[in-house]
């Protein structure tokens, strides 16, 4: 139990320090502005260029993985989005927000350094992996059904075109697209140049967690939603458990690949989904709770996942 205390104080504790500064110094949410710049378009693009581009071409095309892991994550978003829709009787808008709340994980700020800290560099591909793929479908998912909900009025076309434009431009995606070209070619790196990526990947973790914790300052909770009730429950225990079933069921992957998989799913709400609703006007404040109330139950769930992992009690696979 003390080196899963050891391992994740340093990494909640950044979020807190974040959190406590951001309290204290009463600065506005203006003042974080350069701050995510950097960490959006230098520091991760960054650590996920140097991920992939340094792994072997034919450990990043494990096809099976991505779509395994991306079905499992789906599974969670129909089943709250039939939840909302069916049972409770919400908007489409509403629906799609709540979905991204149980299924959008903050993998990019916080997977990265939790993964590299408690599995080590053998979950830098599958952490790398699921980063890019989710975020790309997730950029086409939800201005998809924001616009057929209404809440988009541009037609198809100009609307698919954004889409494209956002997913093939995004940092993130960039970043890990060159590091595929890099490792699939065998372009070797310049000393100066990998020193560079280097500093900056070092710099990602840190920088993410403090600003996750500025930001969670910045959003006092206003309203809980009816709808935490099952929300949580489906993002913290259900996720996780779903990934694992699923890769297990299907077989063939390395142990740290699965861990990877789950150790990113148990992480609580992405504050995308809060950017989300900001942009098109839906469920913001509520968003806004989630993304706080799970943020601070996944120290309990996280740590519990640790344990699990660490005491090799769970079998890698279902089906002998």
């Amino acid at each position: 139990m003390a080196d899963i205390i050891s391992l994740l104080l340093p990494f909640f504790g950044l979020i807190l320090i974040g959190y406590i500064a951001a309290k204290a110094t009463k600065q506005p949410a203006e003042a974080l502005g350069w701050l995510n710049t950097f960490i959006i378009y230098a520091a991760l693009p960054a650590l996920f260029f140097k991920l992939v581009s340094r792994t072997p071409i034919e450990q990043l095309t494990r096809v099976d993985f991505i779509v395994t892991d991306i079905a499992a994550t789906y599974a969670v978003f129909i089943l709250l989005f039939a939840i909302g829709r069916i049972l409770r009787g919400n908007s489409l808008a509403d629906c799609t927000i709540q979905s991204f709340a149980g299924a959008y994980g903050n993998i990019g700020y916080m997977g990265p350094g939790l993964a590299l800290s408690a599995l080590g560099e053998g979950a830098a591909v599958p952490v790398a992996l699921i980063i890019c793929f989710e975020n790309a479908l997730h950029f086409i998912v939800a201005p998809a059904l924001m616009a057929a909900a209404g809440d988009d009025k541009r037609s198809a076309g100009p609307l698919a075109v954004d889409i494209a434009r956002k997913v093939a431009l995004h940092p993130f995606i960039l970043s890990t697209a060159l590091g595929f070209a890099v490792a699939a070619l065998h372009i070797d790196q310049p000393p100066a140049f990998q020193r560079l990526v280097d500093y900056l990947a070092q710099a990602a973790a840190p920088c993410a967690l403090f600003a996750m914790g500025v930001t969670l300052a910045l959003r006092p909770l206003k309203r809980v939603p009816v709808e935490i009730s099952y929300i949580v429950p489906a993002k913290l225990i259900l996720h996780p458990i779903l990934v694992f079933v699923a890769l297990t069921g299907v077989g063939g992957f390395e142990p740290v690949w699965i861990h990877a998989a789950v150790l990113l799913a148990c992480l609580p709400t992405a504050t995308n989904v809060f950017v989300i609703g900001q942009q098109y006007g839906v469920w913001q404040e509520r968003a806004s709770a989630t993304i706080l109330i799970t943020t601070v139950l996944s120290v309990m769930s996280v740590s519990l996942w640790l344990i699990v992992i660490r005491s090799g009690f769970l079998p890698l696979q279902l089906f002998p």
